[in-house]
């Protein structure tokens, strides 16, 4: 008996001596406290699904009072620990009123990082939402699925919006006019490259990432001198290069001062910077405008030199690995004005808008070859889709402006989202939007549609999660176990396909489906007016 209680005492002296040694062998994947330093004090977040999260954190002092139309300027410290489990203000937006949780206050930023991960540093997205640079807000982006799967960290931010953000007014101020929020992702860059190794990332490899408006940023970016060196890759999704000449945003701001009831004299800018939010926002309607006729970067000025499209063209742009691409059916949904266009009416838009090429486009879109049901809106979807006549997004312009990046720098990669019916948390009309603009955003970032996506779409999801955090890690997006992405320089572009379908195509064949041969050898300019206006021009009818 005293045998066995010496054997099992001597079993347990020596469990508790290796768990002790056990103890004190360093872990290379111990999670870290979820209180932080930053350069203004310290944060302290939340940690969930294996995902640490800090919310709601400064990244510049709020541009309010005589900061309004400034550019950004360096956030205050806090000498106590600031709660980082909730995000901050939203930037106002949509034309009225401020709405609840929106203040001019809103220049704050988020992080997502691995609960577990290794010493060494990681890659970073820094990830810029869309919406017409006139909504939107980075705590609609969860970046926890791509951080989680993928050991990186996520930074998703605000930014200022509409008139707050691209108003242009000689004399507004010294420097900046018609590009704040332009000016807002640069010091979120700076806040990045000087904060983010305190949260796990490498401040050395970040990629700046957006879709739609966050697309358009990313271009005006790799254009932006200021903004060199922020930034060691860059992901464009369904974003092009536009910009305003600084003439264009000028006669805009002239416009909206008028609305607010102002003058556009320097003398009496005062009067805009005394309005409260809700009226500057009132009277924003036009500012804001439609699908063409919104806010855009202002080009010919000290951060945006020349327009980033030209930028492009010339090569004057940050030689970085780049993952560029776009939704199959772009922007079919925008085409619902011509819902119920007869086949003259179809005609008389496409003349409006081609002139002298309308002829041609006819017959190679013709109005029979769309079916009996929202013909008009089917065909005009299919020629603006393929000519890229919205800002040069998708399509053949897209293509080429892919393959004038590509000549510069060989880790160009280029994708078509080509799921026909991803899910879109709307009620059925029985308009078949197909892979409509931002249809591919719940495969990648979670949100309330997400958990619609069927069990192929899932896969689906999986696999362009991992071929971005590969992209993020390694300015590649090959994966192991996934179908082989070639750069674009090999001649292809990657098919995205629910199903475990997905696999690089030959770029003839995006070239033939889209009639690039056709559009590249007519002259044409970008949609001058929205496409309820083209269709008012055309009397097309919108009962």
């Amino acid at each position: 008996m005293r045998s066995t209680v010496r054997q099992r005492l001597a079993c347990l002296a020596s469990l508790l001596f290796l768990l002790t040694l056990v103890s004190a062998v360093p872990s290379s994947a111990a999670p870290r406290p979820l209180t932080v330093s930053t350069d203004k004090g310290l944060v302290a977040g939340a940690s969930a699904d294996d995902v640490d999260r800090f919310s709601g954190i400064p990244y510049a002092a709020p541009p309010v009072g005589t900061r309004r139309w400034q550019p950004p300027a360096p956030a205050a410290a806090w000498p106590v620990t600031r709660p980082a489990t909730s995000p901050g203000p939203r930037c106002p937006q949509n034309g009225a009123g401020t709405g609840p949780g929106m203040s001019e206050d809103c220049l704050y930023l988020n992080v997502y990082t691995p609960a577990d991960r290794t010493d060494r540093p990681l890659p970073v997205m820094f990830w810029i939402h869309g919406g017409g640079f006139s909504t939107g807000s980075g705590d609609t982006q969860d970046g926890s699925l791509i951080a989680r799967t993928n050991n990186v960290v996520v930074v998703t931010i605000n930014y200022r919006l509409g008139v707050f953000g691209f108003l242009d007014l000689p004399g507004l101020s010294k420097q900046g006019a018609g590009n704040y929020g332009l000016l807002d992702q640069e010091a979120a860059l700076r806040w990045t490259r000087r904060n983010i190794g305190a949260f796990g990332g490498d401040a050395n490899r970040v990629t700046v990432a957006g879709e739609s408006a966050g697309g358009h940023s990313v271009c005006a970016l790799l254009a932006s001198p200021p903004a060199r060196g922020l930034f060691s890759g860059a992901i464009i999704q369904s974003g092009g290069c536009p910009s305003y000449s600084v003439e264009q945003a000028v006669a805009r701001g002239e416009k909206y001062a008028t609305a607010a009831g102002c003058s556009a004299a320097s003398a009496d800018l005062a009067c805009l910077r005394a309005k409260p939010t809700s009226a500057l926002q009132a009277a924003a309607k036009d500012f804001i405008g439609g699908i063409v006729s919104g806010p855009l970067p202002t080009s010919g000025v000290p951060e945006l030199p020349v327009p980033p499209l030209e930028a492009v063209r010339t090569g004057r742009t940050a030689n970085v690995p780049l993952l560029i691409g776009h939704t199959r059916d772009e922007v079919r949904s925008w085409a619902r004005p011509f819902a119920n266009a007869t086949k003259d009416q179809y005609e008389k838009a496409v003349r409006i808008e081609f002139g002298d090429e309308a002829d041609a486009v006819l017959a190679h879109y013709p109005f029979s070859a769309y079916g009996d049901s929202y013909t008009g809106a089917y065909a005009f979807g299919a020629l603006w889709g393929d000519s890229s006549t919205f800002f040069g997004l998708g399509g053949c312009q897209y293509q080429n402006l892919t393959a004038r990046y590509a000549k510069r720098q060989p880790r160009t990669f280029y994708y078509e989202f080509n799921d026909p019916h991803p899910p879109t948390g709307r009620p059925s009309t029985g308009f078949d939007a197909g892979a409509s603009h931002a249809s591919e955003m719940p495969y990648l970032l979670p949100s309330a549609t997400s958990a619609l996506l069927s069990p192929e779409q899932q896969r689906l999801s999986g696999e362009m999660v991992r071929y971005w955090g590969s992209f993020v890690k390694h300015g590649n997006p090959a994966a192991p176990g996934l179908a082989a992405w070639p750069a674009y320089r090999a001649g292809t572009f990657m098919s995205l396909l629910p199903g475990g379908e997905s696999r690089a195509l030959r770029t003839g064949v995006y070239e033939a489906r889209r009639q690039c041969a056709f559009w590249n050898s007519i002259d044409y300019d970008w949609l001058p007016v929205n496409p309820d206006q083209l269709a008012a021009q055309a009397g097309v009818s919108q009962s």
